[in-house]
């Protein structure tokens, strides 16, 4: 058995977990990254691609933001489509010049992979049985095996970066811990190609025959997605079925305009809304989706870890700098305020676009008001605006 020492073990080497060790690096501060999956494993996770402006920021504060900037690109606004007709939302004149950056989620983690890794930073891949002990204590420890040996980690902190089936949340005390879900009657059917976006901007389509959505990776590289019912399974659609269907859903000028070709990757992600209350146990931290759901429409989910995560490194330099716990103290009411607007805005942005079939005729028709007074109100319009571009970092502090 060996034994090694560090002021942080971080349970998870994607995004959220690199990006926390990354900052603490800056600050001077140790950490050990304890991952179950391989690094293409976690590379292989095709997810969100819509960065906030703080997202931005904290890429930049850690030092990895270079090639975002190059290769990312700025948003300044999406369309939204009802009615077979498309309506621009002005996020840049509604907001004040706020916009976001389209940067795949993949690309976001390998930055900050090969950035630790040309650091040399300690990081444990393909661990197995991991395990968390004492965090109710003053010693906390975390245990792991590899290669047939067991391994322990003791530290001051651990910092639960490992997703919503990760072992972090699910160590908490039952007693201690409530959480919220509402799981959604469908999913989305993504599809990832090599061919020119439809549109150089998102289009969110609502019709009667379901939701789509029109993003992108590159100039080159397209995402797009369909509502489908949970029973449905990849097998069932061809690249042919996919483009059809998706043909169906949109405007006469993006079925123009569409470029097909084969997929690189097909799946069905579930949608969900899940909430844990608190986000802090003892001196055990919850970040990221093993904390909060939230459905992709909003495109909020790798933005919300980002800022728990940005929250959780400021508590921690704090800690070590000042010699101060009033960070960790507030970092689960500073996290909720924030993650509960995000979850509002995601909760509502799906029920407003996704067809819901229980609801009748009339529940189309009110989504089509909805929709029709968002587009012609400057208010409702900077309402939507202002919850995409996302929340600054003091919302909701004195």
């Amino acid at each position: 058995m060996s034994t090694t020492r560090t002021q942080v073990a971080i349970i998870g080497a994607g995004p959220s977990g690199l990006l926390l060790g990354q900052l603490l690096f800056k600050a001077g501060i140790d950490a050990v990254i304890v991952e179950r999956q391989t690094p293409d494993y976690v590379l292989s996770r095709i997810r969100a691609g819509v960065l906030e402006q703080v997202t931005m920021d904290l890429l930049d504060e850690a030092g990895v933001g270079q090639r975002m900037h190059k290769e990312g690109l700025v948003h300044t606004g999406f369309d939204l489509l009802f009615k077979g007709a498309r309506h621009r939302i002005d996020m840049d004149h509604l907001t004040s010049g706020k916009k976001v950056i389209v940067y795949g989620q993949t690309e976001v983690t390998s930055d900050l992979m090969d950035t630790r890794q040309a650091q040399s930073l300690p990081t444990v891949y393909e661990a197995g049985n991991v395990q968390l002990h004492d965090f109710d204590s003053q010693k906390p420890r975390v245990t792991y095996e590899k290669n047939g040996q067991l391994h322990t980690i003791e530290c001051d902190f651990i910092a639960g970066c490992d997703g919503f089936h990760g072992v972090c949340r699910a160590s908490a005390p039952k007693s201690a811990i409530k959480e919220y879900e509402k799981v959604y009657p469908f999913g989305w059917l993504g599809v990832l190609s090599d061919t020119p976006p439809v549109h150089h901007e998102l289009i969110y389509a609502n019709s009667t025959r379901g939701f789509a959505l029109c993003s992108q990776r590159s100039a080159t590289r397209s995402r797009y997605y369909l509502q489908v019912p949970t029973t449905d399974k990849v097998e069932q659609w061809s690249d042919e079925a996919f483009w059809a269907e998706l043909r169906h859903r949109l405007d006469p000028e993006a079925r123009e305009h569409l470029v097909t070709g084969p997929s690189i990757e097909k799946s069905i992600a579930p949608l969900r809304s899940f909430v844990t209350e608190p986000m802090r146990f003892g001196r055990m931290f919850l970040a990221g989706d093993a904390a909060h759901i939230v459905p992709p429409t909003g495109a909020k989910g790798l933005n919300l870890a980002a800022t728990d995560v940005k929250y959780l490194s400021t508590a921690f330099i704090e800690f070590y700098a000042d010699k101060t716990d009033a960070g960790i103290d507030a970092y689960s009411e500073r996290c909720l305020r924030r993650v509960w607007r995000a979850e509002r805005f995601s909760w509502w942005f799906t029920s407003l676009m996704h067809h819901f079939p229980e609801n009748g005729d009339i529940g189309q028709k009110f989504q089509d008001a909805e929709l029709d007074y968002l587009i012609h109100s400057e208010a409702g319009s900077r309402t939507m605006a202002e919850n995409y571009v996302g929340l600054p970092l003091n919302f909701g502090e004195a």
